[in-house]
């Protein structure tokens, strides 16, 4: 038991960050790349997942579309089989779908890069949300700049007008005079 969690724990979290999308608004990992760090095979993972499909409501797990499937292909370039050659619509496990996961795979390794996943996306929420302070002062700092702009806006359209006022003045004052004139 110890050797098995001191492997899972070799995976670097960059790793595991790196095979975190964004998809349909969640954030989400593909089961070729769970299969990948289990260290099992996709079919038989998503095997697993299909015999005990009633733990796996939507907000768990969901298989990509046909359309999402080309847009990820499109993302990547050419179909490399190595690489991002999916042919099948992958499961995708969001936050929760991974902790049911675990339960469904019995095996240490699974259990182990699962605690070490569910914590990346633990202290993933807890960086969100300490930044949301920040995120609201942007909007903030965005919005009087705006208000800044149209106020700068303003400011150069009354220019303009008083240049204008000026240059008829000057004008005015220059004009050629007709008429009688004494000496």
């Amino acid at each position: 038991m110890k050797k098995n969690s001191e492997e899972a724990a070799l995976i670097p979290d960059e790793v595991i960050v790196s095979k975190i999308y964004l998809i349909r608004g969640k954030k989400v990992m593909l089961d070729r790349d769970l299969a990948e760090l289990y260290k099992v095979e996709t079919k038989q993972l998503k095997r697993a997942v299909r015999r005990n499909i009633e733990r796996f409501p939507d907000d768990f797990m969901f298989e990509l579309s046909k359309e999402e499937l080309e847009n990820w292909r499109y993302q990547f370039g050419t179909s490399n089989i190595e690489k991002f050659g999916l042919r099948v619509t992958p499961f995708a496990f969001t936050e929760y779908g991974l902790l049911m996961l675990a339960s469904v795979l019995n095996s240490e390794r699974a259990i182990q890069i699962n605690i070490q996943i569910v914590r990346i996306f633990s202290r993933m929420r807890t960086m969100i949300e300490s930044h949301k302070e920040i995120l609201r002062k942007l909007e903030q700092l965005e919005k009087k700049d705006l208000e800044l702009d149209e106020k700068v806006t303003l400011i150069f359209e009354y220019l303009k007008e008083l240049e204008q006022t000026k240059q008829e003045e000057t004008e005015f004052k220059h004009r050629k005079r007709i008429g009688f004139k004494t000496n």
